[in-house]
């Protein structure tokens, strides 16, 4: 594609247990991936290995930096780890299914499910808002660093959709019902004349049909 303009490429991380069960898998779930992860991973890696990354950078989670090692072995790059881009913590939350949360933390999951950008989950977890705040901050030192070409970004799913808020004008705080954001889809967002472009959302043609089509991705 056309290294015109400066376009990131957001990569949710392959297929986990937890995010195959739906459960609350944040910063303080090292998980890694399934075997099905790392053959959504492997196909990723064979379709954009023929993009020319100017830099790869990943989230320092299992299941994020195991997901890069593939595109990262097909075009001898290795991928810049930035703290940045961990999941969002979840506190108690952590390894817990929905109705396991809602059942426990009644109280604070319904406020956290109204505004997360500025209701923690329980047991000091993290706000949307600073989950905003050193994305951003990792944005702008990349965009300070390169003024055109492709960038790859694989980290998680509140992340990743909160930074997409975030660029967008979308308030943080919805980032769990405006945007989609399924294991091992990809988000490219264009810097143009005109600011931050949603080129595509989720994108998922990598995977073989049979990957695509499976319950809890």
């Amino acid at each position: 594609m056309s290294t015109k303009h400066l376009n990131l490429y957001f990569l949710r991380h392959g297929q986990t247990a937890l995010s195959r069960d739906n459960m609350f898998c944040g910063s303080g779930t090292d998980v890694p991936l399934t075997d099905i992860g790392h053959e959504m991973a492997k196909q990723f890696a064979e379709m954009y290995q023929h993009v020319k990354w100017e830099a790869i950078y990943c989230s320092p989670q299992t299941r994020a930096a195991q997901t890069a090692s593939y595109i990262s072995k097909a075009v001898y790059q290795e991928p810049i780890i930035r703290e940045a881009l961990r999941e969002i913590a979840y506190g108690e939350w952590e390894g817990q299914t929905v109705e396991e949360v809602d059942q426990k933390y009644h109280d604070d999951y319904v406020r956290w499910t109204a505004d997360p950008a500025w209701n923690r989950p329980s047991g000091g977890g993290e706000l949307a808002v600073e989950i905003s705040d050193r994305v951003m901050s990792l944005i702008q030192e990349i965009r300070s660093a390169y003024d055109t070409g492709n960038i790859l970004i694989v980290a998680h799913k509140a992340t990743i959709r909160v930074a997409l808020c975030q660029l967008l004008g979308i308030d943080v705080g919805r980032f769990r019902f405006r945007l989609a954001c399924s294991v091992a889809g990809v988000s490219v967002v264009e810097f143009g004349d005109h600011g931050p472009y949603l080129k595509t959302l989720s994108e998922r043609s990598h995977l073989s049909e049979e990957l695509r089509s499976l319950p809890g991705t």
